[in-house]
């Protein structure tokens, strides 16, 4: 008794093996980019405060946001760790779906929730401001909000 395999979803163009490719690539690249930053970022919010967890609060990030590097370094975060695991999603949905519309459908549902988080989340990086209540110096130190 012969076993048939089916041939698995080919790009169906040169054009969507160029992007086939590039996908592959940034995966790789992105990939080993986002496991130097993590570990980065468990380090500083993790490891270096002797208190560990305990230590991350609204004072903690606000003093760390404080900087314009930890605002880039979490957006570029941010923005690789989404778009990294939405082209892994995409992958799947490819390599799974029977049917084109239904692949279609899941990959725009995709990359729109995907753009909608990226949006959402470097407005509350690049807009986030701890000085806006009036008493913040009581829970703030004075290197964050000044006046």
């Amino acid at each position: 008794m012969a076993v048939i395999i089916e041939q698995p979803n080919a790009p169906r163009s040169r054009k969507g093996a160029q992007w086939e490719k590039r996908a592959w690539i940034f995966m790789r690249v992105s990939g080993i980019i986002l496991v130097g930053m993590i570990i980065g970022h468990l380090m500083v919010n993790l490891v270096l405060p002797e208190r560990g967890v305990k230590s991350i609060d609204f004072a903690f990030v606000a003093g760390k946001w404080a900087s314009p590097f930890w605002q880039v370094y979490d957006g570029i975060l941010l923005w690789l760790a989404l778009i990294h695991g939405t082209n892994g999603m995409r992958t799947l949905v490819n390599d799974y779906t029977e049917r084109e519309w239904l692949r279609k459908a899941l990959n725009v549902t995709l990359w729109v929730v995907a753009a909608a988080l990226i949006v959402l989340g470097t407005l509350v990086i690049t807009t986030f401001d701890p000085c806006i209540d009036p008493n913040v110096h009581e829970y703030l130190p004075e290197l964050v909000c000044k006046g």
